[in-house]
């Protein structure tokens, strides 16, 4: 061995014995101190630096999950990107850093914690702010960084499901995730627009279409549908509440009997957040929705929706605040109350099919029925309907067909007392 090779050797002997005297620290880690170097000069601050941080941080947390070092490695790729967002604005450069957090997270089965949940609401909120912040951002680069911070949300909120301790995920993600789904919605293309033909800029349009999945919807109405069920599991239905405020009233073709349109917005919204909390078994939080609902944002005379509802000549659609009440009621009520069920699935089944993406809401139904009422699905529909429940912590629902096809018919006892007892809400 070489006198030269020999010095290299003692010398890097004598680094690690001095990095396992202080504890294992890597402070004096080359890379690590040009990444807290690149992270404390924020007077200097550009692209090509974060860009640099982003480098050097994932090198590092990729060097800590192969070291077993899994503490340091998700807390590490944490810090980085909150200091890139409130210290340096770079928003771009931080959302890759966000989804190798996530990915870390899930692959060294970090579990979801109070603490953890507690930093995801951190980085939101400052991913947000320097969204902000950045007044001079061009329209196209903020609705990329948006759509890019729903795929961190909705991968957050399904690590949240498998290795947290919550069903179908912890509430304070599913608000994160329906906020932002809601607000993404008011930027994104209506139904009608994707429907209308080709759009003017191609080349635009396909870069758009680059941050989503091939089969993904993108419209305004697939976000809201998405906000509502996610914020209906957070929760919070006062909230859900207030965002169903904002949306315009029926026009008389929406409520018009037979109308080939689909229903309002603002009215299947609500029977889909309502199926939603029913499927999960939340008629708490169904009952404080519907209750605010009809108090503060149905402008119609509640008893004259209750006698149209019954009425088959006066020319509208049977209202869906109705049929929410009465699922509600039914729900509450024994096994016993099934036919009913089923009778009101068929006597709302021209609205219902109307609906966005009328599958889920079959799905949502179906599973309403199994749970209150016992009403099995076809055997080939059970696994089918159970991972589709699943899916739920991850922003979406699965294909069903069918809603077990309940015997019998309505009973028309039921059916008055029923609509007495409506008449105390």
């Amino acid at each position: 061995m070489s006198a030269a090779a020999a010095r290299r050797r003692k010398q890097l002997a004598k680094k690690a014995a001095a990095r396992a005297d202080s504890g294992g620290s890597e402070e004096d880690d080359p890379v690590t101190l040009r990444l807290n170097t690149l992270l404390a000069d924020t007077a200097n601050s550009d692209e090509s630096t974060a860009y640099e941080a982003l480098q050097l941080a994932q090198s590092q947390v990729r060097r800590g999950v192969k070291t077993g070092k899994y503490t340091d490695a998700t807390d590490l790729a944490y810090t980085v990107g909150l200091s890139l967002l409130e210290k340096h604005g770079r928003v771009s450069v931080a959302s890759q850093l966000l989804a190798e957090l996530v990915r870390v997270l899930n692959e060294t089965h970090t579990d979801c914690t109070a603490e953890w949940v507690k930093r995801m609401c951190g980085l939101d909120s400052a991913y947000r702010d320097a969204l902000e912040r950045d007044a001079a951002m061009a329209t196209d680069e903020r609705d990329r960084l948006g759509r890019l911070h729903l795929k961190f949300l909705r991968s957050a909120l399904k690590w949240s499901e498998v290795l947290g301790t919550v069903r179908f995920g912890d509430c304070a993600l599913h608000e994160l995730l329906g906020r932002h789904c809601w607000r993404m919605s008011k930027r994104a293309p209506s139904l009608l627009d994707e429907e209308g033909g080709a759009s003017t800029d191609e080349e635009a349009e396909e870069a758009d279409m680059e941050d989503y999945e091939e089969d993904e919807d993108i419209s305004a109405l697939s976000l809201r549908c998405e906000a509502v069920t996610h914020l209906a599991l957070s929760e919070k239905p006062d909230i859900l509440a207030e965002h169903l405020k904002t949306l315009p009233a029926p026009t008389p073709e929406e409520i018009k009997s037979g109308h080939v349109c689909p229903p309002a917005e603002r009215d299947s919204l609500l029977t889909r957040s309502v199926l939603v909390l029913a499927a999960v078994e939340n008629l708490r939080d169904a009952n404080v929705l519907l209750r605010a609902y009809m108090s503060d944002i149905e402008g119609r005379d509640s008893e004259t929706l209750r006698k149209s509802y019954m009425s088959k000549t006066d020319g509208v659609a049977p209202s869906h605040v109705i049929f929410c009440c009465m699922v509600l009621r039914t729900c509450e009520k024994s096994a016993k109350t099934g036919p009913l069920y089923s009778w009101l699935l068929r006597s709302f089944n021209s609205e219902l099919t109307k609906i966005y993406k009328p599958d889920v809401i079959k799905a949502y139904t179906t599973k309403i029925g199994k749970v209150y009422f016992n009403i099995q699905p076809p055997p080939s529909m059970m696994s089918t309907l159970e991972n589709m429940m699943g899916m739920m912590g991850g922003g979406g629902m699965g294909r069903n067909k069918g809603d077990g096809g309940a015997p019998g018919g309505m009973n028309p006892a039921m059916m008055q007392a029923m609509m007495q007892q409506m008449q105390g809400m």
